[in-house]
């Protein structure tokens, strides 16, 4: 198996087990955000479709609560200010 193919299967094996997102997976394999995103919407796709399926599935739902995320780092950065 190929080195791009081996590395897109651990990430999202990884992104599955620990409900990883893109940016954390991508510090954890030393790659960029953007290589980790084509490994798991384009090479993903090609390699395994049932993983792409549980992967994408996750992905959005990372993706829809964003928002809260940020939102929970600025409290948590005003509050860290306050003391």
């Amino acid at each position: 198996m190929s080195n791009c193919k081996q590395r897109t299967l651990d990430e999202a094996k990884y992104i599955l087990l620990y409900r990883s997102t893109l940016r954390e997976t991508a510090k954890v394999f030393g790659v960029s955000k953007s290589t980790v995103h084509n490994d798991m919407q384009v090479r993903l796709k090609k390699i395994d479709y049932n993983i792409y399926r549980k992967v994408c599935k996750l992905l959005k739902y990372n993706f829809s609560i964003k928002h809260k995320r940020g939102g929970e780092v600025i409290r948590l950065r005003s509050l860290s200010l306050k003391k």
